[in-house]
């Protein structure tokens, strides 16, 4: 598994610049005073660096982006990345200059001249989540990326800021390994013997195995991977690291680890990016790790259906009727509408078992939200104001697109079925919310509930600010912040 990018943290050593091999980056302004090490620099490379930052080239660039002066004089560097960035960033800003480094960086290595902005520590958080490289599956000798060394005027300081940041990496980084894994890797068993291994982290881990989900009355989660040679289960990972007692805020996931739609089989082109089905499941992983890593003081459980859909003799059907655990019975309509159905179960037996203070379901749910929203933001549904404000503040904060979407009876009504308590389609006009609705009907009215549709956010075909195309992480960011602003203190 890639681990984030280590960064050493050291003191200022400007006799240093000379010789330093690979890369180096500075920050500048073109309107500030530039620092010591940019001075330094300067003067080793005979102006090289003062022209650049006075160019108008530098001048266009926006916060957080860079140019490279390539085999510059004087030096031993091949290059020497030039960041723009203010003295007062913001966050964002200071992950974005980071992110230019991490996108860049090399096998020779980088040094990094963070000096004494305030924002060095959100600088390497940057670096190290853009650095992510999944080439697990590639053959070929593999090349190391090189070290990564930050400067700093208060070295210890930064590294005690950055500590619980590169927790959140690690979790991100998780979370981008299991959505990138294709599917004859990624089974069930193997997604939860991965989940186990947490256990060395602190966390508690259970494997709910179809007998016992038998037991229970699964029957709506079991009727999705009836049809799969991979059998069905349910992980619960529990962190403690509240006050004894405490009942836990409760995080849940889709884990469908490949979904062919079942019966109602999806078009050929695009299925292989299917292997991302379990994409919810992925983000409930990653921040348990996370939270396991930085002893987070919260009690929190996390629980993940894995499944996976495919025709088969023995798959389910369209018009098939099946009973949740709660008790209501749910006429299938679409079998590739089957991700609600895993949660629908999942989602009760969380209250049932754990009494949550709150539960918050992550799934790649619905194509019609990426319609509504694009891959900019998550579609965010709730029960409770005060929740679903609390976690748009922290997405906000942690800057990851979320957006709220309307629920209502209306919408309901049109979950009325024939032949049982509901059906798990509503028809394709409001799909997202219909989705939510659905879902709503397996959360007790007094618990406080969001229901994220990460489809448009968990994966994506370019790169953006903090990753390469591929897998996102989306939302291990905003649940650690929510955790630790709404539970930790």
């Amino acid at each position: 598994m890639p681990n984030p990018l280590p960064i050493q943290f050291q003191a200022l050593d400007l006799d240093t610049l000379a010789t330093a091999k690979g890369r180096i980056a500075v920050l500048a302004e073109p309107d500030q005073a530039t620092s010591a090490g940019v001075r330094r620099l300067d003067r080793l490379t005979k102006g090289a660096l003062s022209r650049a930052i006075g160019s108008e080239a530098f001048a266009k660039l926006k916060p957080g982006e860079a140019l490279d002066l390539t085999y510059p004089p004087g030096i031993a560097a091949d290059a020497v990345q030039v960041i723009r960035l203010p003295k007062k960033a913001d966050q964002a800003q200071a992950r974005k200059a980071g992110a230019a480094v991490g996108r860049s960086h090399g096998t020779a290595g980088t040094l990094v001249l963070a000096e004494a902005h305030a924002r060095a520590a959100d600088l390497a958080f940057g670096l190290a989540m853009r650095a992510y490289d999944f080439n697990t599956h590639k053959t070929g000798e593999k090349t190391a990326p090189g070290p990564v060394t930050m400067m700093a005027a208060k070295p210890e300081s930064v590294a005690r800021a950055a500590a619980p940041m590169a927790a959140v990496a690690e979790g991100v980084f998780f979370t981008r390994d299991l959505v990138n894994e294709p599917a004859n890797v990624l089974t069930t068993h193997d997604f939860a013997a991965r989940l186990a291994a947490m256990q060395e982290l602190g966390l508690d881990v259970e494997i709910l195995e179809e007998e016992e989900l038998m037991k229970l009355g699964m029957g709506a989660l079991l009727g999705v991977g009836q049809g799969s040679e991979s059998p069905s289960k349910v992980v619960v990972m529990q962190w403690k690291g509240g006050k004894k007692g405490e009942a836990p805020f409760a995080l849940i996931g889709k884990g469908v680890v490949f979904d062919t739609g079942g019966i109602s089989i999806k078009p050929a082109a695009g299925m292989e990016e299917m292997t991302m089905d379990m994409g919810g499941a992925g983000v409930v992983a990653g921040v348990m790790r996370t939270l396991a890593l930085r002893k987070a003081k919260a009690n929190v459980v996390g629980l993940v259906g894995l499944v996976e859909n495919m025709p088969d003799g023995r798959a389910q059907r369209p018009g098939d009727v099946v009973k949740s655990m709660k008790g209501d019975t749910i006429e299938v309509i679409n079998t590739d509408a089957e991700g609600r159905l895993v949660l629908a179960d999942v989602l009760w037996y969380a209250q049932e078992r754990f009494k949550p203070v709150g539960m918050i379901n992550l799934a790649t749910l619905t194509g019609a939200v990426i319609i509504a929203l694009g891959h900019e933001n998550t579609g965010v549904f709730s029960n409770n104001d005060d929740l679903c404000n609390a976690f748009l503040a922290a997405a906000k904060a942690e800057g990851e697109g979320a957006w709220r979407m309307p629920m209502g009876e209306a919408y309901d009504a049109k979950l009325k079925s024939r032949i049982a308590d509901m059906m798990n389609v509503g028809g394709r006009d409001g799909g997202a919310i219909t989705a939510a609705q659905f879902l709503q009907r397996f959360v007790k009215p007094d618990v406080p509930w969001c229901h994220l549709d990460i489809a448009g956010t968990a994966l994506l075909k370019s790169d953006s600010t903090l990753a390469p195309k591929g897998a996102t992480g989306w939302g291990v960011m905003s649940l650690d912040r929510l955790i630790r602003d709404r539970f930790e203190k």
